[in-house]
């Protein structure tokens, strides 16, 4: 029997547990996807705990910090449309393994920056890559997995974005304030090394090497599919929402250290430069829940409800801790706002695989999801302005209203739990 049979079932109901329902090679997929996406956060959360010493060091404006993470969010746009269609022509697989080369390479050309244009170059690389795994990752999940287990895999694989931002909150409490920021970039070539255990135990998924075998229709033909007449609907609809939530999210996280690291008399909590990276981790213990718990949810209730729910929580939990200045109280709301504010990230893989053929799907995930990120690239640098401006709580609140626009736009969506991938 040809091992990619392994890849997919029969959709019959089971009296055995979920977990005993999967083959190892879904296993190694899931493996893949999560390990890669936590090593993916963590590169790109090491910029998001070095900004004070950076812009210490360089004497760097607020909206300055802030726009070298709209660089990188910018270009991330730009890998995940480009590796999208990548994905669909040379396969998950290999579009996994040169997006982890290209963001790791690109963490340590970041420590060897030495003024601002060349750190806005490095930064833009790691974006291509970033972009380009989150994308490579959620395909190869999507593809492998059962239809009625599709939310919770992808859900799983989501959480590493919570255990690489903890682990780069780890790395900044020690390395940073003992051998700097470029040393702390330095550690993020490690993932490279990955690529050899995905080479080793990955396979294809087993309906893209199907649709390999039929006509190619090359990477600007993939790309084209997802705005026919039957398609460009959920394109348009899925970037819109996209385009809301991460707006909102990288709004408010890409600032969060910075914020609890800035003094008070500057409008932060004023916590030191060790304490800020550590008061982050509890928030992330909430969104590794909040990530995996959504897909459980939301195989039961369905994609829409429960995408709804948490971004309308995740926006009053916002909207609180813009009126609250206590560290303590942060501390107890945190793991709340990690939850709510991070865990619908889970809802992306799968219901946006869900609204696109094979054919297209890696185009598709690859546009909607990018583009949507593309359109938020302007949020690290809006925050950064505003709270200059105004201070941070009424930039937070310009968040928490980016929140509420995407919880109203999720259900322009259709419903897609269960539904077989085509």
């Amino acid at each position: 029997m040809d091992r990619h049979a392994t890849f997919t079932r029969p959709a019959v109901i089971s009296s055995r547990a979920w977990w005993r329902e999967i083959s190892r090679p879904q296993w190694y997929a899931l493996a893949a996807g999560q390990i890669g996406y936590a090593l993916d956060a963590f590169d790109v959360m090491l910029y998001a705990f070095a900004i004070p010493a950076i812009m210490a060091d360089w004497r760097l404006s607020p909206t300055a910090a802030g726009f070298m993470i709209s660089v990188m969010l910018f270009a991330s746009s730009a890998g995940g449309i480009l590796f999208g269609a990548i994905a669909d022509r040379l396969g998950r697989k290999r579009a996994m393994m040169l997006t982890v080369l290209l963001f790791s390479l690109c963490s340590g050309l970041s420590g060897l920056a030495q003024n601002l244009t060349q750190l806005a170059i490095a930064r833009a690389l790691l974006g291509l890559g970033m972009g380009g795994e989150w994308t490579a990752g959620a395909l190869l999940i999507a593809e492998t997995w059962p239809d009625r287990h599709r939310g919770k895999a992808i859900g799983l694989m989501q959480s590493g974005w919570a255990i690489g931002y903890i682990l780069a909150a780890v790395a900044a409490a020690t390395i940073l304030p003992w051998l700097g920021w470029r040393a702390t970039f330095f550690l993020g070539i490690a993932p490279a090394l990955f690529t050899l255990w995905v080479r080793a135990k990955l396979d294809e998924p087993a309906i893209w090497i199907a649709e390999r075998d039929r006509p190619r229709l090359g990477v600007l033909g993939s790309f084209l599919q997802i705005f026919r007449r039957d398609l460009v609907r959920n394109t348009v609809l899925a970037t819109m929402v996209s385009a809301f939530v991460m707006f909102a999210y990288w709004g408010l996280f890409s600032w969060l250290p910075g914020y609890l690291a800035t003094p008070v008399a500057k409008g932060g909590i004023g916590l030191s430069v060790v304490k800020a990276p550590l008061w982050t981790i509890p928030m992330m213990i909430g969104a590794f829940i909040g990530y995996v718990s959504f897909g459980f949810v939301s195989d039961r209730l369905g994609r829409r409800p429960t995408f709804a729910v948490y971004l309308l929580v995740a926006a009053a939990l916002v909207y609180v801790m813009a009126q609250v200045r206590d560290p303590t109280t942060l501390l107890v709301i945190g793991p709340l706002v990690g939850f709510f504010g991070s865990g619908y990230f889970s809802a992306f893989g799968a219901l946006i695989s869900e609204l696109f053929p094979t054919r297209a799907r890696g185009a598709g995930v690859g546009f909607t999801y990018n583009t949507g990120r593309m359109t938020s690239a302007m949020a690290p640098a809006v925050v950064g302005f505003v709270s200059a401006a105004y201070g941070f709580d009424v930039a937070l609140i310009v968040v928490s209203a980016a929140f509420g626009v995407a919880a109203i736009g999720v259900f322009t969506l259709p419903e897609t739990k269960g539904q077989s991938l085509t």
